[in-house]
């Protein structure tokens, strides 16, 4: 397609939501969403090492306090949530938190500036938000799911873990099979669902800012944009944190053994 906007409605909202693709069926890969993700979460870890190599035990720089209050309210979140000892729930819940904030957050670019510099470099297709694409949304959920998987082995052992799905909520051999269908469905719902709220919710902000390009006048999108821009701050902060707390709830759960109940 040309720089110029498509004909009609229809082909512009369908050109906005067509993805930069490689590959065919399962193996197809979203370029774009790679791209933009890859490099968000370059931009992230920059700015946290940046932050940790300037660091000062004076008063600290605008950037550095910010870095700091975000840091201690992870810190404190996770305190409050996950019940085990490990050192590793923190920092994912930090890094999960602000890359998919950063993610989020591409959402409030102009739907049209982006695409339309990738088109005058001959690239037909860009989305730049990636966690309005379910195979990254899914990608990310399947990573705290073998995160469970291993949390939950670590901490109750492999007989533990075989015994928690095949002998409740019926604690007799009997019901095992059941036992193990009802356990599995609970298991697998869970990055399912932790994958589909974050898409839902952000597919949903980009449709409706696609739409309010497509459907009324460029003199008066300000009008419609600007409110939902910043309403839509609140819902791309929300959704990162619910994302990060989902994560540090289910490591918790994977993570307590029969002595902490």
């Amino acid at each position: 397609m040309s720089v110029t906007s498509p004909v009609t409605p229809q082909a512009y909202i369908k050109h906005h939501l067509e993805n930069l693709q490689i590959g065919s069926g399962f193996w197809t890969l979203n370029l774009d969403s790679l791209f933009f993700s890859i490099l968000l979460g370059v931009i992230f870890l920059w700015i946290f090492h940046h932050v940790a190599k300037k660091a000062t035990s004076g008063v600290p720089g605008k950037l550095q306090c910010a870095v700091e209050m975000l840091i201690e309210f992870i810190n404190n979140t996770v305190k409050d949530m996950y019940s085990g000892t490990s050192r590793l729930i923190a920092p994912l819940a930090l890094t999960v938190f602000v890359w998919v904030f950063l993610m989020n957050l591409m959402d409030l670019i102009p739907v049209d500036f982006l695409p339309y510099a990738a088109q005058s470099l001959g690239i037909p297709h860009l989305r730049v938000v990636p966690s309005a694409d379910v195979s990254i949304t899914i990608s990310m959920s399947l990573g705290v799911f073998f995160l469970i998987i291993i949390y939950s082995i670590k901490y109750k052992g492999l007989k533990g873990f075989v015994k928690e799905y095949t002998l409740h909520p019926f604690n007799h051999w009997a019901f095992a099979p059941i036992n193990f269908i009802l356990e599995m469905v609970g298991l697998l719902a869970k990055p399912v669902s932790l994958g589909l709220r974050l898409f839902g919710n952000m597919y949903a902000g980009e449709l409706i800012f696609i739409l309010i390009a497509a459907l009324i006048p460029w003199w008066f999108q300000w009008v419609l944009s600007l409110p939902w821009a910043i309403f839509h701050i609140l819902i791309i902060t929300l959704q990162a944190f619910i994302f990060m707390v989902l994560t540090v709830v289910y490591l918790s759960m994977a993570s307590a053994t029969e002595e902490d109940h």
